[in-house]
């Protein structure tokens, strides 16, 4: 290769490796700040992710005690800049997110305050409880921030005929968790209708199977309130068999139990979800 070749390949690749430090100081494409909170000078992000329902471990800013958060879950990474380098300190970028929290009437704390590497908030917004952790000291970021914006999981499978008449045919009963209803109230909610047709499926492949439909509740309440909420669900969902999906009213007997018959504890939102549910009970 010619003196004048090698010189024009060097510039090339020169060109080559300032367009990529310029690229990859630019934002990852399609990715962008969380709504919570804008960044910091210098700051690009390197990362994102986001997932309609996931978890993550925090650690709760009132008690300091470990809790994990499930909802809707954004992952962003920042990196500096070139010259950015060193102008930021970890307290400095702790401080940050933590003044901003407040400001907004949230809550946060820093695990070590002198050489901070992870910060926790939480903020309750528009209705919406809001979790977020900044993460320090990390291989080539500025800081990872993680937010989960809690929520329940929309479930999305419903337990079919055939999966119903096994329970029952195994153990006499089966849960039933796609029935739905308002907090505090005994209306069955449309997006139940699948669930519903399901049922009425099981009934009319076997003509002589009889049902008691069971209303459970978690123990948020008192036990009579509870036990006078769960009757009425199960006779809301009898009531909707009956008079939409023409089930014969002989064929159904609603109860309910309130929060006698829990299937796992109720000391997280977990297990209270699991335990508000109806169940099917063979006659």
């Amino acid at each position: 290769m010619g003196k004048t070749a090698k010189i024009i390949l060097g510039l090339v690749l020169g060109l080559l490796m300032v367009s990529g430090i310029a690229l990859a100081q630019e934002d990852r494409k399609g990715c962008k700040d969380h709504p919570l909170f804008s960044r910091m000078e210098g700051f690009y992000i390197a990362r994102c992710e986001k997932k309609d329902f996931d978890a993550e471990e925090f650690r709760d800013p009132e008690t300091k005690n470990k809790v994990t958060v499930e909802g809707q879950k954004y992952v962003i990474e920042y990196s500096l800049k070139k010259g950015f380098e060193n102008k930021h300190s970890r307290l400095q970028i702790s401080r940050n997110y933590l003044n901003a929290i407040q400001k907004i009437g949230g809550i946060g704390f820093e695990n070590d305050p002198k050489w901070p590497d992870s910060t926790y908030m939480k903020i309750t917004k528009d209705g919406k409880e809001i979790w977020a952790v900044v993460y320090q000291r990390l291989a080539g970021l500025a800081c990872r921030l993680i937010i989960v914006e809690k929520q329940a999981m929309a479930q999305e499978i419903v337990a079919n005929a055939k999966f119903m008449a096994e329970g029952l045919s195994s153990t006499g009963h089966v849960a039933i968790y796609g029935i739905y209803f308002d907090f505090n109230k005994a209306d069955v909610k449309p997006e139940s209708e699948p669930a519903l047709k399901e049922i009425t499926t099981l009934l009319q492949q076997d003509a002589k199977l009889k049902l008691y439909v069971v209303g459970h509740t978690d123990n948020i309440g008192g036990l009579d309130y509870n036990m006078k909420l769960s009757q009425q669900r199960a006779e809301a969902v009898v009531k909707e068999l009956v008079s939409k999906y023409k089930i014969a009213p002989d064929r159904l007997k609603a109860g309910g139990v309130g929060p006698l018959a829990p299937v796992t504890s109720n000391d997280t939102e977990e297990g209270k979800a699991k335990n508000r549910r109806v169940e099917l009970v063979k006659q």
